[in-house]
């Protein structure tokens, strides 16, 4: 009678479940798993793509004041943009080519300064406090000879960042002049895949999500920027070598949310205990606090806005799903993929909830806060 009554009590709930419900969930589920399939099959493809999509959407207004203001045609607008991004990714790979050229011929030698320092500092531990670290640290500094004889950890992990290879190089300029030259027929496909009467509302959706889309990541470069200066500033200031190099490596890391800052911190931190004093290090460390704080209170607020925003679960998430998918690339897009969903389910109704639950808890009783730089200039706080 028991069991009897249990089966009872299930089935009842099962009765409860509404079948759409139940399939609707199991559709999700298979899809959900088949998307993650394609994404990870199609890594070598829709990773130059996403990327792509990303800078023609920001060179949109560039080629269209081309063609409108100019009267330059479809395909030269496009051309034009494509040199001018050509000439910045030159520009860049210039850089960190002449500043990690510099860096590995002073490798070794940093790898010496290193180890000395580190000795100096395991003598002063065991003479003041008393303490025998012999055997302790002996094995800590081979391990240490072994890590820093290797091939350059730094180095490495800074050129795999910033040379994801021709062929990625290749794809994301070719999809970039695709897409760029023929977004309105990609446009005009969105729209007329749905029904006559949603077509109004759907371009309305589509004209909102790639303004917001655009903002975004105009607000993403300029915060790079601002946090690559500051870097750059502060570190200068205390004397810390390769100071343009770190400062400008912080500003890009610092897409990664948490992650970056601390990976780029960890590099200071390095090269400041191998070059200068213990006290120079623990300024670095301070100022990466410092520098972190304005970046989520002041610049993040001013320059991005919070309606983009994604909380800290599902940053980390989300990081680690792109490492898993599509590697290193894979965490620095993840970000501005969340970003764009989260754009898209608050704009979509039914998915008004998942849009929220991405994003960080409203505040609505918060004022904007307002920055007067100047008489003429004041600064807003985004939405």
């Amino acid at each position: 009678m028991v069991r009897f009554y249990y089966f009872y009590q299930k089935l009842s709930i099962m009765k409860t479940l509404p079948l759409p419900f139940i399939s609707r969930l199991t559709l999700a589920i298979i899809s959900i798993i088949g998307i993650g399939y394609l994404v990870k099959l199609g890594q070598s493809i829709l990773a130059p793509f996403f990327l792509a999509l990303l800078l023609a959407l920001l060179f949109l207004p560039f080629s269209n004041f081309l063609e409108k203001k100019l009267r330059f045609p479809r395909s030269l607008s496009t051309m034009f943009s494509l040199l001018i991004l050509l000439s910045s990714i030159y520009l860049l790979f210039f850089f960190f080519g002449t500043q990690l050229s510099s860096f590995s011929k002073d490798l070794p030698h940093l790898e010496k300064q290193f180890i000395t320092v580190f000795n100096d500092l395991q003598r002063w531990i065991s003479r003041t406090f008393d303490v025998n670290t012999n055997e302790q640290f002996k094995y800590l500094n081979e391990a240490l000879n072994k890590l820093l004889s290797s091939s350059g950890i730094i180095l490495g992990f800074t050129l795999s960042i910033f040379s994801s290879g021709l062929g990625f190089m290749f794809f994301c300029l070719l999809f970039f002049i695709f897409i760029l030259n023929y977004r309105r027929i990609l446009n005009r496909f969105i729209v007329n895949v749905f029904d006559e009467k949603h077509k109004g509302k759907v371009e309305d959706i589509v004209s909102e999500i790639q303004n917001m889309t655009k903002k975004y990541i105009m607000g993403l470069i300029i915060q790079i920027f601002i946090v690559s200066i500051i870097t750059s500033i502060v570190l200068s200031i205390l004397g810390l070598k390769y100071a343009v190099l770190i400062g400008v490596l912080t500003g890009v890391l610092n897409v990664i949310p948490y992650l970056g800052i601390v990976i780029s911190m960890l590099i200071a931190c390095f090269i400041s205990f191998a070059t200068g004093s213990t006290s120079t290090t623990v300024y670095v460390f301070l100022a990466y606090i410092g520098i972190h704080a304005i970046d989520g209170n002041l610049i993040l607020p001013f320059v991005v806005g919070s309606k983009v925003k994604i909380n800290a679960l599902f940053s980390f998430i989300g990081i680690i799903i792109g490492e898993q998918f599509w590697g290193i690339s894979g965490m620095f897009l993840c970000i501005p993929a969340l970003a764009i969903i989260k754009i898209i389910f608050e704009r979509v109704e039914g998915l008004y909830p998942w849009g929220t639950l991405l994003g960080e808890e409203d505040k609505p009783t918060k004022k904007k806060r307002r920055v007067k730089i100047s008489e003429t200039i004041t600064l807003e706080e985004k939405d």
